[in-house]
């Protein structure tokens, strides 16, 4: 029973991360999926792939996609305030 309710979170979770507007919460919700598996790899007596699943799935990944969002997120707004600033 418990491994349903995992695998409905993993799902619901990434489709919730799928409808965001805003980049940055997506990549931090990206790590809800990532959780939710660890805790079934965990359940399923596979400790060394939940320990590297939460490490990997739930931290490092969103993480790295929220840097790279606010990265870019700053590159396009110095080209649009850039762009205004000029007219």
């Amino acid at each position: 029973m418990i491994e349903y309710i995992l695998m409905i979170t993993t799902i619901g979770g990434a489709i919730i991360a799928l409808m965001q507007k805003d980049l940055l919460k997506a990549a931090i919700l990206t790590g809800i999926p990532g959780a939710s598996l660890a805790f079934l790899y965990q359940y399923l007596m596979a400790p060394d792939v939940a320990l590297t699943q939460a490490i990997v799935g739930s931290a490092i990944v969103p993480v790295f996609i929220a840097l790279a969002v606010k990265k870019t997120r700053r590159v396009v707004e110095s080209k649009e305030s850039g762009e205004s600033g000029g007219k």
